[in-house]
């Protein structure tokens, strides 16, 4: 099954509902992972507004689904078409493709053996297309062994960040995921709670963008202290790991919620909801991990720069000893690629028969082999 090269493709298209992320690896025996070529893809407005559609209980779900996992499927098949011809390789070359499809539903704190999370994608048609064999549902597994299924990433942020340091990853993608690395101990990580999603719901609802370039529209607004307040007596926040989040927790109505009858004038909610993710996430790390030294942000909220100010400015306020925040790029890695390459990194995993979980971050039993195979 094994071939003697090395050259695995990483798809993701997370919880922002903002496009396709395909990274070229090259990945050695030990799992070290090396980034050779990406490219990334808006979704068409027509496949976006399915995805989104889907998040949410409406009619005729199953055929609306299988339809935008076929086209999910054929997005994801063009954007390989593309990576393999930028970097003159034939599908022959690739081990494999790790796909992560398009989460609908996390249901992860279901009772034992009830509980689920469903990631849209037709990996045999990818499969069909790219004639390159495919790892997809990386969840399941993990989920079938009493664990959350999520984060998985953590795994790969020990192999790719650790350092003799006290380390944090803070991946912002839609949903804010935290990695704990320890210069001695053992690797924890969780969500800690909505990253760039209700600031980019809010910012579509009052404005009609996808998202807050660089947060310049929330930096025109002043935070209501009220509002955060009300956000962070959520009990997802108080909750202990392991846990997990999405949209079925996070999303506009829970924002209306908590606006209420208030009259908030609109940028200031978005201010408010950019020091949401903000101080969440710095919570965490303080409860946590307070001897964390260095905070590396990856995920696409790392190209907000209001949202990075925000942090610098309150990690000095909450932290007694110096925290250095920085993004991946300051270690040669894309912020917005980390989870393509994660996804790589769990292909390679899968193919080598190595678990990839990490049952302190997940809760699972024990360690398991995640994905299913879709020979090409």
């Amino acid at each position: 099954m094994n071939k003697p090269h090395t050259l695995y493709i990483g798809l993701m298209s997370g919880t922002s509902l903002d496009g396709i992320d395909a990274v070229l690896a090259k990945i050695g025996a030990a799992g070290d992972t090396s980034l050779l070529g990406s490219m990334s893809t808006a979704f068409t407005p027509e496949l976006r507004k399915a995805l989104l559609d889907l998040q949410s209980p409406g009619p005729n779900e199953i055929h609306r689904e299988n339809q935008a996992a076929n086209a999910l499927a054929i997005a994801y098949a063009d954007a390989v078409k593309h990576l393999l011809a930028e970097n003159d390789l034939s599908p022959a070359d690739i081990n494999a493709i790790g796909a992560h499809g398009q989460t609908i539903r996390h249901q992860a704190d279901l009772t034992h053996h009830l509980a689920y999370t469903h990631q849209t994608l037709n990996p045999a048609l990818l499969a069909e297309l790219t004639r390159i064999d495919v790892i997809a549902d990386f969840r399941s597994r993990d989920l079938a062994a009493g664990g959350h299924g999520a984060p998985l990433v953590p795994a790969f942020h020990a192999q790719q960040f650790a350092t003799d340091k006290n380390i944090a990853v803070l991946n912002l993608g839609g949903i804010a995921n935290l990695t704990l690395l320890p210069s001695k101990g053992e690797v924890k990580g969780f969500d800690c709670g909505p990253g760039n999603m209700l600031m980019d719901g809010w910012i579509a609802e009052q404005q009609g963008h996808t998202f807050d370039e660089n947060g310049t529209w929330a930096a025109q607004g002043t935070v209501n202290q009220a509002l955060l307040s009300r956000m962070m007596a959520d009990a997802f926040f108080a909750k202990a790991p392991p846990k997990s989040t999405g949209r079925d927790d996070f999303h506009l109505e829970w924002l209306q919620k908590h606006i209420g009858s208030e009259n908030i004038h609109s940028e200031d909610v978005q201010a408010t909801l950019l020091q949401l993710t903000v101080d969440s996430s710095l919570q965490a790390v303080l409860r946590y991990a307070p001897q964390t030294q260095i905070l590396i942000v990856c995920g696409g909220g790392a190209r907000n720069t209001a949202l990075l100010d925000a942090f610098k400015t309150k990690a000095k306020e909450v932290f007694n000893n110096p925290l250095d925040i920085m993004t991946s790029d300051a270690l040669g890695i894309d912020p917005q690629l980390v989870e393509g390459l994660a996804f790589a990194w769990l292909a390679w995993a899968h193919k080598e028969k190595r678990p990839a979980n990490l049952p302190a971050v997940t809760g699972a039993k024990g360690p398991r082999i995640l994905g299913a195979y879709y020979p090409a």
